[in-house]
């Protein structure tokens, strides 16, 4: 019997794909991630043992077929890395592990050479090997013979293959040299598939190419050669993306990439625009069908442990990704998202968003207020309550577009619909200046003391019989928000340990609102703060920019509690 899937994405899907035997299957594209190696080559990112076995586990689990982790021949912690699995009888449920190194140095045997060595001590199923297919890197750069450049790479990809290993070829500037001398170029990948690689990946390694080119000379390559073709493309032109897409057109069957695109000089191809635009868009199969829901998750947690911020505008992952702003926009998604999405946001993991702002219209906030209370429509009384509301506080310098969490806080006083949980009673700032006057003009220090008094009133963590705790707590922090942010967690702890364990503040941002006041001007204060899994922001104005990053700070906190209890209000987050 034949059965008929429906593959998800959107219209331009091939509606049906038959499962009988082999036959009209979608065809595979292998997935090579390099995150933790060509990655960990991006400027600002270093990976420490356990970012690399945390990271490798998520891209296990979406569905990536090989994980290139490391050089083990010149770094020892990539070799601690593969001694982590290999030796300690760990693995990964699907993805092979890929130790990573270059061709035998000239002049000796493969069997001799102590990197190619490091390769096997790694202890990975899997190795893959660069060689040089640039002429002009062969006799300038490693100051060899064209043939002995040819032979180097020959012999170090057979001694590998003697050894049991999977080999993958790297065609490191395989575009430029073609471009130059094409016969050569042709002849390092037949001295590579002589040896016996298992496969040739062709590498854009300056980044320079068009997708054109990429085009047309993979197609040569595929028409030439048996073995699988892997393509792996730079972005120095901002054309990585395009130019791995484009080389599938042509007839590749391996990707390879870094997750959220990050790399030396302007990054790697970004396997997180291109695995949904070939398996939602194409057809092709790339990763785990069910697990490319995960996308944007995976992709928010590989920037959270290499310290980066995901871009905001990333395709797909993006916090802005499925986000609008002006109402005749919003008017038309309302009525039927596929006016101006090209895919659901949900198939890779997103969330629609509507900003509020000037351009947009009453159908964004009654989709914010039905979040709330799914029962007012636009012409209830409380429609009007909330507009005038939220017209006053724009007025004050308020602005809720990225900041969707205070918003939803604010439409829940207007309709009487708070949440028990705390509030303020009072604060108070202890600063002290720790430089001495003979180091005036050097950097100054303040620590700050905050002391913090609140009323718990939350029925749910407080003891039978009582229906509020009055809580003092003190901090020092570096500066007075940090101290704030300190007393109030701590003040919070014994009601709420578990749901802040994981919070924590990853952006603050000051905006002065009425410069012509000087130093009495009101300021906005917007915070970004994340548990790991979603990020949220919040805004605070004040003429005292304390008392605004305080308003911000309760909101975060607030919003994270209410986001455990109501599951509905992941809509405001990303």
């Amino acid at each position: 019997m034949v059965k008929e899937v429906k593959l998800q994405g959107n219209e331009n899907l091939p509606e049906k794909v038959k499962l009988c035997g082999n036959e009209q299957l979608p065809v595979k594209i292998t997935v090579f991630d390099s995150t933790l190696r060509d990655g960990a080559q991006a400027e600002g990112i270093s990976f420490s043992v356990a970012d690399k076995i945390k990271i490798a586990q998520v891209l296990d689990a979406l569905g990536v077929d090989y994980i290139e982790a490391g050089n083990p021949g010149s770094n020892p912690k990539d070799l601690e890395f593969f001694k982590h699995f290999c030796e300690n009888g760990k693995s990964l449920n699907h993805a092979k592990l890929i130790a990573f190194g270059s061709t035998r140095r000239k002049g000796i045997d493969a069997k001799d050479d102590k990197n190619v060595n490091a390769l096997l001590e790694a202890g990975t199923e899997a190795v893959c090997i660069f060689g040089k297919c640039w002429d002009f890197h062969a006799t300038e750069i490693l100051n060899a013979t064209l043939d002995e450049n040819l032979e180097m790479i020959r012999d170090t990809v057979s001694f590998l293959k003697s050894c049991g290993k999977e080999v993958m070829f790297d065609a490191e500037h395989f575009f430029d040299g073609y471009k130059n001398n094409p016969q050569y170029a042709f002849a390092a990948l037949k001295a590579a598939q002589d040896g016996g690689a298992d496969a040739l990946v062709l590498c854009d390694t300056n980044g320079g190419c068009f997708p054109s080119e990429i085009f047309d000379i993979v197609q040569k390559v595929v028409a030439e050669f048996s073995v699988q073709i892997g393509i792996h493309t730079h972005n120095d032109c901002e054309m990585a993306v395009a130019n791995s897409i484009m080389a599938v057109e042509a007839g590749a069957t391996q990707i390879q990439g870094t997750f959220t695109g990050f790399g030396e000089r302007c990054g790697n191809a970004n396997l997180s625009a291109i695995i949904p635009s070939l398996q939602l868009k194409k057809g092709y199969d790339c990763v785990f069908p069910n697990a490319i829901q995960t996308l944007t998750q995976t992709a928010r947690l590989i920037s959270e442990v290499a310290n980066t911020s995901l871009n905001k505008r990333a395709a797909y992952v993006g916090q802005t990704a499925f986000a609008h702003k002006g109402g005749m926009h919003i008017d038309a998604v309302t009525k039927n998202p596929e006016s101006f999405e090209h895919i659901n946001p949900e198939s890779v993991g997103n969330a629609r968003r509507y900003l509020m702002s000037e351009v947009a219209g009453r159908s964004t906030l009654l989709e914010k207020v039905q979040e709330v209370r799914p029962d007012i429509t636009r012409n209830s009384p409380e429609m009007g309550k909330i507009i005038e509301k939220l017209k006053e506080q724009e007025h004050k310098g308020y602005q809720f577009e990225g900041a969707e969490c205070s918003l939803a806080l604010k439409i829940r006083r207007v309709l009487d619909d708070t949440i028990p949980l705390f509030e303020l009673r009072s604060f108070k700032i202890i600063s002290e200046d720790e430089a001495s006057a003979s180091r005036a003009t050097e950097a100054v220090a303040i620590n700050a003391t905050a002391v913090v008094k609140i009323t718990v009133d939350d029925p749910t963590v407080l003891e039978d019989g009582k229906d509020s705790v009055v809580v003092i707590a003190a901090e020092e922090g570096n500066g007075p928000v940090n101290a704030l942010d300190k007393a109030l967690r701590k003040a919070l702890e014994g009601f709420y340990h578990d749901q802040l364990q994981t919070v924590k503040l990853t952006d603050y941002k000051v905006r002065v609102l009425d410069s012509n006041d000087a130093t009495e001007s009101r300021v906005r204060v917007l915070i970004e703060t994340t548990d790991g899994t979603h990020k949220w922001s919040t805004v605070g104005v004040s003429s005292n920019v304390v008392e605004a990053s305080w308003e911000a700070l309760m909101d975060s906190i607030k919003f994270k509690l209410i986001m455990d209890r109501d599951k509905r209000y992941a809509v405001f987050a990303y």
